[in-house]
Formats: C-alpha cells, sequence, structure tokens
C-alpha cells in the first residue's frame, strides 16, 4: 500500500526532525560559542538529508496512489496535510535548503554576539544575505505555488493566510489602537492618581524566580516528564511533543517579564504536549500553523495570566518563592497594576497586548518591502524609525539594539512569521470568549487554581485537531463563528478602559 510507504517514511522525517530539534535546543541554551561553525554544519547536512527524503520524486506518485486507496478518516486527513507538505517542499532544491540553514544559523550566532552591542555595521553582511535567500526562496515558492512571494512566505507559516486579507484587518487595527491607546494611558493615569503603582525595589535571585515559574507550570498542566525550563538569549519553545523544551531570559531587577516571558511559553508547550501522541509521525497530528500556536500563547498569557482570578491564585506563590518581604503591602489590585500597564516601549517581547500589535504591524509591513525588493536591508534602520516614530511616537534612530536587531526572527531567515502573533491574539479572545460561553464558572476555576476545565476546552477544540483543519475552519468549529477582530477589540476595552 503507498500509504504504508508514506507511514514509514513520516516516522524516518520524525526522527531526523527530532534531532534537529534537539540540536537546535542546544546550540541556543548550552553549545559554547567555539561550537557554532561545525554544529552549523551539522544542522545544514541533517537539514538536507530531510529535505531530500521528504521531496524525492517518488512521493508524489505514492500520495496519487494512496488517496485512492480504502483509508479511514484519520489516514486521509495525513494524506491531505501530506500533500499540502509535499508541494511546498518541493518548491525548494536540498542544496539551497542546506546553503540557507548554514547561512541562517550564521547569521544567528552573529547576531547574538552583536545585539548587545548594537553593532549594525558588522551585522548587515550576514543580514544581506539572509534577505537575498529569503527574496530566491520567496520567488523559488511563488513560481509553483502561483502565489505573490510574500504569500508564498506566509504560507509556510499560516497556511491559506494571504497578505492582503491580512492588511486589511491590521489597518482597521491599526486606526484602533492609534485611537484606543492615548484613551488606555489616560485610563490608566486617572487610576495611579487614585492608587499609586508600587514598586518592587528589590532584588529577584534567578533560581527564586525559576522555582516561581515552575510552580506555576505544574499547575497550569505542563508535563516535566516531556518537557523542561531553561535560559537563552531569547525566549522559546522547541524541541519535540514528547520532549518540549522551553526557555525565558531573567532580570534581576524585576520578575514579570521573565514570567509573562514563561507563561507565554507554557501557551505552546502546552499544545505540543497535547497534540496526538498515537498519530504524531504524520503531518495531519503537528501542530495548525503558527497563528494557532500564537493563540495558544497568548490565551495563557493574556486571556488567562493577566486576570485578577489568576492573580488572586498566583500572587500567594509568589511571595512564597520570593519572599513576602518584596510584597509587604501588596494586594492583587497591586499586582494588575504591573500586568495591566500599558506603556509605549522599543522592545517587541516585552510590550503590552495593547502595544504589542503595532510592532507586529511594523514588522509586517517592513518585510513585504524587504521580500520585494523595494526596500533595501542597508535601509531597514531608517525605515524601522520612521513606522516606530509614527505608530508609537519613538525613535530609534541610532539604536539598533532596541530597533531592527532587537528579533532573532530575521537573523534566522524567519520572513512571514510576525503576522501570526497578532492573528493569533485574536484568535485566542476569541476562544476565550467561547470557552467563557460554555464554562461560566470559569473565573471561579482559575481563582482556585484549578485549570481542568479550561486544559479539556482547549484540548477537545484545539489541541486534538492539530492539522486536521484549516485556519479558519479551526476557528469556526471551536467558536461557532469566524475569526473576528471584536472580540480583541472588546476585550481591550472592557480590561484597560
Amino acid at each position: 500500500m503507498s500509504f504504508a510507504s508514506l507511514d514509514a517514511l513520516c516516522r524516518r522525517l520524525e526522527a531526523l526532525d527530532h534531532a534537529q530539534a534537539m540540536l537546535g535546543v542546544d546550540e541556543a541554551v548550552n553549545m559554547p560559542d567555539g561550537g557554532g561553525e561545525k554544529r552549523a554544519d551539522a544542522m545544514a547536512a541533517l537539514a538536507g538529508m530531510s529535505h531530500e527524503m521528504a521531496s524525492a520524486p517518488h512521493i508524489a506518485e505514492w500520495i496519487d496512489k494512496a488517496e485512492t486507496e480504502d483509508l479511514d478518516e484519520a489516514q486521509q486527513a495525513a494524506v491531505r496535510e501530506f500533500r499540502r507538505s509535499y508541494v511546498n517542499l518541493t518548491c525548494l532544491t536540498s542544496e539551497f535548503v542546506g546553503r540557507q540553514v548554514n547561512a541562517r544559523i550564521r547569521s544567528e550566532q552573529l547576531w547574538r554576539a552583536l545585539r548587545p552591542k548594537g553593532d549594525w555595521k558588522d551585522f548587515l553582511p550576514s543580514f544581506e544575505n539572509i534577505v537575498a535567500l529569503a527574496r530566491e526562496e520567496a520567488q523559488m515558492r511563488a513560481a509553483v505555488l502561483r502565489l505573490d512571494p510574500y504569500d508564498a512566505m506566509i504560507e509556510q507559516y499560516d497556511p491559506g493566510s494571504r497578505a492582503d486579507e491580512i492588511a486589511k484587518v491590521f489597518a482597521d487595527l491599526k486606526s484602533f489602537l492609534k485611537g484606543f491607546i492615548p484613551k488606555a494611558l489616560e485610563a490608566q493615569a486617572e487610576r495611579r492618581a487614585k492608587r499609586p503603582l508600587k514598586p518592587f525595589n528589590a532584588t529577584f535571585p534567578i533560581e527564586k524566580q525559576k522555582a516561581l515559574g515552575l510552580s506555576l507550570m505544574r499547575a497550569i498542566g505542563f508535563d516535566f516528564n516531556h518537557g523542561r525550563l531553561d535560559i537563552s538569549h531569547h525566549p522559546f519553545c522547541g524541541g519535540v511533543p514528547s520532549d518540549v523544551r522551553m526557555t525565558t531570559r531573567y532580570r534581576s531587577d524585576e520578575f514579570l517579564s521573565s514570567l509573562m516571558g514563561i507563561l507565554h511559553e507554557t501557551g505552546h508547550g502546552l499544545y505540543e504536549q497535547n497534540l496526538p501522541k498515537d498519530l504524531s509521525p504524520w503531518p495531519s497530528a503537528k501542530a495548525r500553523g503558527m497563528a494557532a500556536h500564537e493563540s495558544q500563547s497568548l490565551f495563557q498569557e493574556m486571556q488567562l495570566s493577566r486576570r485578577r482570578e489568576f492573580w488572586e491564585f498566583a500572587l500567594p506563590l509568589a511571595k512564597q518563592h520570593l519572599g513576602a518581604e518584596h510584597f509587604k503591602g501588596f494586594e492583587v489590585d497591586d499586582m494588575l497594576a504591573h500586568v495591566h500597564r500599558v506603556e509605549r516601549g522599543f522592545i517587541r517581547v516585552d510590550a503590552d497586548e495593547a502595544t504589542y500589535p503595532l510592532h507586529v504591524i511594523l514588522r509586517f509591513e517592513l518585510e513585504q518591502e524587504l521580500i520585494s525588493g523595494k526596500l533595501a536591508a542597508k535601509d531597514v534602520p531608517e525605515a524601522w524609525d520612521a513606522k516606530m516614530r509614527d505608530y508609537l511616537g519613538l525613535s530609534t534612530i541610532g539604536n539598533p539594539k532596541d530597533g531592527p536587531m532587537q528579533d532573532v526572527h530575521w537573523p534566522s531567515g524567519a520572513f512571514g512569521y510576525f503576522p501570526s502573533y497578532t492573528l493569533g491574539a485574536m484568535m485566542a479572545a476569541q476562544q476565550w470568549a467561547a470557552l467563557s460561553r460554555t464554562h461560566p464558572t470559569v473565573s471561579d476555576d482559575i481563582r482556585r487554581g484549578d485549570f481542568t476545565a479550561i486544559n479539556d476546552w482547549r484540548r477537545t477544540n484545539i489541541w486534538s485537531k492539530a492539522s486536521t483543519l484549516s485556519t479558519p475552519e479551526l476557528m469556526r468549529q471551536a467558536t461557532g463563528e469566524p475569526l473576528s477582530a471584536r472580540h480583541f477589540e472588546a476585550h481591550l476595552k472592557e480590561r484597560y478602559l
């Protein structure tokens, strides 16, 4: 049977994916600087091997024949997703994939070294190479997929999404946020006039912060028998579903940025750990694109972990792990003043949920111009500054560390990824609205630290579906309606006004 051949291939590819994932995690977390060159060679070789296996010409025949076989529903879904994956894989040659992976890894390693110094001049040649490769990739994919080059890149992260549709949603959201943020800041000032923001004025040892993070991860439902938490330059969730690796970065002068990073990545980790284990080698059992993945991390961080009920549960744990002496006089309202803080800032990963979409829209607009060739890599700092001043009233001229060098995505060649963040935020708000209708006592559950019903809803409606449905259909089935920004906008108004 041709399906049996596809199944055997999927199992071999899963093993290679596992090896690549773990080498990538180790490279970001543990590898000494001197190991970078050989690690890049090793990962490029594995990527090339995987690509050759998955894109071999005879696989097209296997897929054609499998579609005529007597398959059950799960097998049919696997074949559909394998065809989509195969078409996307065969857009690129194995030689190009190996060359690109090698360049991406070296660029990311250089970014880690130069970002702290804000050394754009020395980073630029590597970045220009990454942009050139991304344009080459976009053209190859566009020719096969019959899409606009940038749409062909988006397709790799969020199947079915198109730039013109995203641009319309983002234009409306940008207009809303430009009016909303000043109102939110005014409302925040009024609240602080009545109840001033209480500073922590303390040093929080990293080990104590980690202990708090682990405690909350465990309560939320993260399975430490199949995952762990480490430290890296940039927070991420990697590994494989049976061995999920999460990281955060810590600051000793405050604890909320690292904790919120942990909670965000835990949302990713829960999604991975709850994908269908018995079907794990099949492409239909993988996560459904990055917008769906971001909806899970933002559901955890924004919809759950910044709620009053969550901090009624979490504040005693923070006192226990970090020291009650640092929270003298602190009540839940004081914590909410910190976690609901709206502030225009330079750094996307530290941004609040109201200003965050503007960071994403900025990148979405710039990378369209980079892929099309309208914007040269060398001109990114000036273009970035112009949009930052327009959207957030901040200037990054002479400060590339907090401008275009702040994210790992472009140095690692991830173009077309950024829209997923804000699409995910909208999906998360809509999922929360649907969950709340189904479980009207959900706030009481959170207050008790009981996430069972919440996770059951997510497992049934999101996690177990994996890639058997398109993103639009996943949302329709889970929430009863197509994706809409109205739930996100309503959420922001309720929380901040």
